[in-house]
């Protein structure tokens, strides 16, 4: 919330900005949605994101620098550090995203989520999980990218989370594709793990203000495409956490 005082008229652009995006993208879902259904609706809705997405990176001037081929369909893990990550990931290639159930109520972030199709988990209540994993396959079958975020947290970035094996369950026993990514930020001035990344107790509004008053953000995102296919889905979970770790350049 500092930077928003500091760069009071930065700030206040583009939060005009922002909202003035937020009714464009609106306004494009209706006839987005309109002619689409089944497959080709789930595509829509993730083209939709992506233009959305990549719109409001243009408003917070965030920069994206990538590596390794950029999946389009299949199943993609990643470590994850902050709201951020969905909106450079879905900037890249039209995406449908796994998020935890209270992202919904979020401020902005919860209903781009709720038209864009998200699919949502409480992970508080295991036995949600099946219907959750049918729901992630049937995108999968339609030749949708499905982006999970394993940890099943947001962290700082200093290492990567172990990973739930809960919902990758797909990648042990199809022929899906499958794709690893790391995402981490640079910040030319300001500290990344307490202003870009959104962990621990933190509150999104001030978080989301302090991270307009930056002059740009940089992000670089790699990618892996992976081979490997497991029976067992905690094992797969180890191997992938090996290969996210890999991109991320942490020692295994």
């Amino acid at each position: 919330m500092n930077g928003a005082i500091r760069q009071p008229i930065r700030v206040g652009a583009r939060v005009i900005w922002l909202a003035g995006e937020m009714i464009l993208a609106a306004l494009r879902f209706v006839p987005c949605m309109l002619f689409h259904s089944g497959s080709s609706g789930l595509a829509a809705r993730a083209s939709w994101l992506q233009t959305a997405c990549r719109r409001v990176l243009r408003i917070l001037n965030v920069k994206v620098q990538t590596y390794g081929p950029i999946p389009s369909e299949g199943l993609l893990v990643s470590n994850h550090l902050s709201y951020l990550d969905i909106l450079v990931l879905s900037a890249l290639t039209p995406s449908i995203f796994v998020a935890k159930r209270e992202v919904k109520n979020w401020p902005i972030f919860g209903w781009f989520a709720r038209m864009a199709g998200t699919l949502f988990t409480d992970r508080e209540r295991r036995i949600q999980v099946a219907p959750l994993s049918r729901d992630l396959r049937a995108v999968l079958d339609r030749g949708g990218l499905v982006v999970l975020f394993p940890e099943g947290t947001s962290s700082d970035g200093r290492t990567v989370l172990p990973f739930k094996s809960a919902l990758l369950e797909p990648t042990t026993t199809s022929s899906y594709r499958l794709s690893a990514g790391s995402i981490a930020y640079q910040l030319e001035h300001g500290d990344v793990g307490e202003e870009v990344c959104y962990w621990k107790d933190m509150t999104l509004i001030p978080h989301l203000l302090n991270l307009m008053s930056k002059s740009r953000i940089e992000a670089l995102v790699r990618f892996s495409e992976l081979r490997m296919r497991t029976g067992d889905r905690k094992q797969a979970a180890r191997q992938l956490h090996a290969e996210v770790s890999k991109l991320r350049g942490y020692a295994i």
